[in-house]
């Protein structure tokens, strides 16, 4: 052949390559433009020499069975294909891809450009397979070389060898050769089939654990090392696994635990699959608590922890579950005429998904954080709680439920998902007062009741007993109160666990970010402050959804006293009811908008009360005049 001759395919070979890559035919995983001058190609089987291949496949090569090879330079040439008018099973040439381990194939295409010569044919041509053990064509190929598609099944996800096959017949004293070829496809990391171990400092694989299996092997910290996602999580025996305050860890299938695994306050472990095997802990701090017999609600994040592992140094007579069975409000003032809390004993397991309450231990130091330890298997998976309904409670039959997960719950979600059984409000305890005989309620002493912040799915959250207003994340190992629409179980799942850094350092610690929904609605709160200590806020939110009567919890949440307390609340027409929420109609909001705020007091003693706005949110409040009368 001579040179003229080797420029024409060369530069045939280039525009065909051109036009198939413009035409979306994918990236080239095998390709040899066969360029072979000082060792003919057919002198070799199979060639490889020149062919460029993905870095996560090995492949063959071309090579050739049942016929001759003959000497020409730049093609893979050969002769004696036969005269039969059906494909010879022994004459063929050949190409076998082979993934790497942990990877597979999408094929595109197989692009060729060929030639024939001699005295006739061949005539007809076959492209076939290994996967159906080279029985049924794919194509059409011919003489001079075209694009057969294999972008459909079975070509795809291929991650085990495959031979390609490429059959010539009818012909006498003739040749056929493949002048250049490619294979267009992609190669990609099967999900989960790798492995990424943590040692020495670094993972073994480039891009770590994220989509792959991953192996603990080496003391890792969140805090200096970085979140991770990962298929599926091994910690080996020896070495501690820590998930820090504002960290995350996510695993998408099972975890095993044979070294340390500690979850800190504010950190996310979030798993999806079901099998959870070992054990894990849960560390808490509480927010700086001014006495010992300030009550926090609780919720276990792990199975079979006892009241007594979780609160070892609290009185025995402070560890308390609530009877929502048998609650009882006839008056709506939100006191329990029943007085449901029950004394839990020690030796009593902490159900999955249940509220509990507890003080702190008497001989700490205070004012002063609360520490609590949870050490068990993970909970994960669906997590049902019983909720109860007793249409005789006119301020609505509440239940002290909690966040199963060590991680942030999205309330948004399991509201969405429970719909029908709890209604949209949650109340969290945000204790800043102590006891008082003058508050309402049926024990001698009796904590103040505005003391719960509140947030609702459909206007946000308003403040308690502290500045520090909830959001939709209810933090890990959280109770709070639900409001029962029915006596039916209310399931938690892990699509409402949330794998993300911030979503867990509520807990009434710092000051959050309001809800991530509505949040370019018209908000507005308003602070209640005294020079003795008072602290009250309410919200008025102008939200899609609301109206301006009494829309239910998911939008106006009442305050849980009428009366006896030093209080803020907003009031609305045909409602005896005053609110800590309320959520109104966008379209009532207008320059005239007047805003009827109510306030109670049972302090006797000279005080100077302040009125403020808090917080403006939205278009309208933020770029107009706000009075306080």
């Amino acid at each position: 052949m001579t040179n003229k001759t080797t420029h024409i395919k060369s530069l045939t070979f280039i525009i065909a390559l051109f036009c198939a890559v413009n035409l979306g035919y994918g990236q080239s995983i095998f390709t040899n433009s066969i360029t072979g001058t000082a060792i003919d190609p057919e002198v070799s089987n199979p060639y490889i020499t020149g062919q460029i291949v993905d870095q996560n496949i090995t492949v063959s090569g071309i090579g050739k069975s049942g016929v001759t090879g003959i000497t020409t330079d730049n093609r893979y040439n050969a002769s004696n294909w036969g005269a039969d008018i059906t494909a010879d099973n022994t004459k063929y040439f050949e190409f076998t891809l082979t993934p790497n381990a942990g990877y597979e194939i999408d094929f595109v295409n197989f692009f060729y450009t060929a030639q024939t010569g001699g005295t006739f044919g061949p005539l007809v041509f076959a492209f076939r397979s290994s996967l159906d053990g080279f029985t049924a064509n794919i194509g059409t190929p011919n003489g001079t070389g075209t694009t057969i598609d294999l972008s459909g099944l079975p070509y795809q996800n291929i991650s085990g060898p495959i031979t390609f096959r490429l059959y010539a017949y009818i012909s006498f004293n003739a040749t056929f050769s493949i002048n250049s070829f490619t294979f267009n496809g992609t190669v990609a990391e099967i999900p989960c089939a790798l492995t990424a171990t943590w040692i020495a400092g670094a993972w073994d694989l480039p891009g770590g654990p994220n989509n792959r299996k991953a192996i603990i092997a080496d003391a890792y910290n969140t805090g200096t090392d970085g979140n991770f996602s990962t298929c599926s999580l091994t910690i080996n025996p020896g070495v501690t696994l820590t998930v820090a305050d504002n960290t995350f860890v996510e695993v998408q299938n099972d975890v095993t635990v044979n070294g340390t695994l500690t979850v800190e306050t504010s950190a996310n472990f979030v798993q999806y699959g079901n099998t959870f095997t070992g054990t894990g802990t849960v560390n808490k701090t509480t927010p700086v608590k001014a006495n010992w017999y300030y009550y926090t609600y609780w919720s276990s994040p792990v199975q079979g922890a006892t009241i007594a592992d979780a609160f070892p140094l609290t009185d025995a007579d402070r560890r308390f579950s609530f009877d929502a069975v048998n609650y009882l409000d006839l008056d709506g003032d939100g006191i329990d005429d029943y007085n449901g809390w029950t004394i839990e004993a020690g030796i009593n397991t902490m159900t999955p998904g249940v509220g509990y309450a507890a003080t702190s231990d008497r001989s700490g130091s205070y004012p002063g954080p609360d520490n609590t330890t949870f050490i068990g298997s993970f909970n994960n998976g669906d997590i049902p709680t019983a909720i109860s309904y007793n249409a005789l409670n006119i301020g609505g039959s509440w239940n002290l439920i909690g966040n199963p997960y060590p991680g942030a719950l999205d309330f948004d979600a399991f509201h969405a998902a429970n719909s029908s059984i709890v209604d949209g409000a949650a109340y969290f305890w945000s204790q800043a007062r102590p006891p008082l005989a003058i508050n309402p309620g049926n024990e001698v002493l009796n904590f103040n009741q505005n003391d719960y912040a509140i947030y609702t799915v459909g206007s946000g959250g308003v403040a308690g007993g502290s500045p520090d207003i909830p959001t939709q994340y209810v933090p890990s190992a959280q109770g709070f109160f639900v409001a029962g629409l029915s006596n039916a179980d209310a399931t938690f799942t892990n699509s409402m666990r949330m794998a993300d850094a911030t979503s867990n350092n509520l807990f009434f610690k710092t000051p959050n970010k309001q809800s991530k929904s509505n949040n370019s609605a018209n908000k507005l709160w308003i602070n209640l402050t005294s020079d003795n200590g008072v602290f009250g806020q309410i919200l008025i939110a102008y939200v899609d959804g609301a109206t301006n009567d009494n829309d239910g919890l998911s939008y106006d949440a009442p305050k849980l006293l009428s009366n006896n307390a030093s209080i803020l609340y907003s009031t609305m027409e045909g409602s005896n009811k005053i609110f800590a929420i309320q959520g109104k109609a966008p379209s009532s909001l207008n320059e005239s908008e007047a805003i009827k705020l109510g306030f109670n007091t049972s302090i006797n003693v000279p005080t100077i009360y302040t009125l403020s706005v808090a917080q403006l949110q939205g278009d309208f409040l933020s770029n107009n005049k706000v009075y306080l009368k």
